[in-house]
């Protein structure tokens, strides 16, 4: 039986591929040390996903280990060796706050980590296809110089700008911006990948995320934009909008959808490519147009206040172009759109109250 191995298993994306990949008829071998209850405290715990994966997947294997943790990693890949079909690098720090707090540990995970599994790979099977889970903060602040438009609850891009009508793509430079440190280690990590595909010729592909999210979502106040945003307005916990008015746009995809993408690349790989990959056009809202959302699908009122102070680094506008993925893969499409996202998420966040 071929072997997916995913890191950050308990998380969002990695629990997704998980259920995703077992369903067809894979062995999955699990790396999740729950680093996510260090950055993030008790909300942030992923030990309940963990759980049901090992309670739901015959076919699975958890491991309780750090991915800079360099022999530790050497040890599993040696075991399943040749069987390894696809990795798919999914664990991180990654938050902006948080990582200007701990820069050392922010970039010993982020970078270091996906060195020590581009390397595992690279000796243990070294035709595997590398799926990294990278974000769009590789861009840093670039897309705030684009023109924006203020409306009454969002920035929006001038309609005359080649980037109104499909987004933002991959030819957006990522030099001479302001990253925060989370985005700077993120393009360490990104880089290197591109790097293992086109100098070693391994089967690595980059996706540069937009809001990754999901009923899934451990959501905590510094990540998880939509699943927190939901905890809040079901427990009656206050919510803070960092800047820009609330009027920023994120645009979402669903977990599953980015999980399907990746099944598209694990069966023909395309080595060294980056994808900018999320909601597009079609999945997107400010953060004022997802409070009315969850308002109106949960009939209840959510607190909220809006600080003046923006996140360094952080985007008024984005919304992915992924038309270059979809060229590529011409059988993948999203979907879900942000109602449906959100009605998920409402369900499954009240179901674990």
């Amino acid at each position: 039986m071929d072997v997916i191995i995913i890191t950050g298993s308990a998380g969002l994306i990695g629990s997704e591929s998980a259920k995703y990949f077992h369903e067809l008829g894979f062995e999955v071998v699990g790396i999740d040390n729950n680093l996510r209850k260090y950055f993030f405290g008790e909300d942030g715990s992923t030990s309940w996903q963990k759980e049901q994966l090992q309670v739901g997947l015959a076919n699975y294997s958890h491991y309780q280990v750090d991915i800079r943790d360099y022999d530790e990693l050497g040890k599993i890949f040696k075991r399943y060796g040749g069987r390894i079909k696809a990795v798919i690098h999914c664990a991180a720090q990654p938050s902006h706050d948080w990582a200007a707090k701990e820069p050392h540990t922010d970039f010993s995970v982020n970078a270091v980590g996906t060195l020590n599994m581009l390397e595992v790979t690279r000796t243990f099977c070294p035709a595997a296809v590398f799926i990294f889970t990278s974000t769009n903060k590789v861009y840093g602040d670039r897309p705030n110089s684009l023109p924006l438009v203020e409306r009454e609850l969002r920035w929006e891009l001038a309609k005359e700008h080649p980037y109104f009508k499909f987004g933002i793509d991959e030819m957006m430079s990522i030099d001479q911006c302001k990253h925060s440190i989370f985005g700077a280690s993120k393009i360490a990590a990104d880089i290197m990948v591109q790097e293992y595909g086109r100098y070693f010729g391994m089967n690595t592909v980059t996706f540069r995320g937009g809001c990754l999210t999901g009923p899934a979502h451990s959501g905590t106040m510094l990540h998880g934009f939509l699943a927190y945003l939901v905890k809040c307005a079901v427990t009656d916990i206050p919510y803070t909008i960092f800047g820009y008015k609330g009027k920023q746009v994120r645009d979402n995809i669903h977990s599953n959808d980015l999980v399907a993408a990746f099944w598209q690349v694990i069966r023909n790989p395309r080595p060294g490519e980056v994808y900018n990959i999320g909601g597009g056009r079609a999945s997107n809202c400010s953060v004022l147009e997802a409070i009315a959302l969850i308002q109106e699908k949960t009939g209840r009122q959510l607190k909220f206040t809006i600080s003046d102070d923006n996140r360094i680094g952080d985007h008024i506008w984005w919304i992915s172009d992924t038309r270059k993925f979809e060229a590529h893969y011409p059988e993948w499409h999203k979907s879900y759109r942000i109602e449906e996202i959100i009605a998920e998420i409402i369900e499954a966040t009240s179901g674990r109250l």
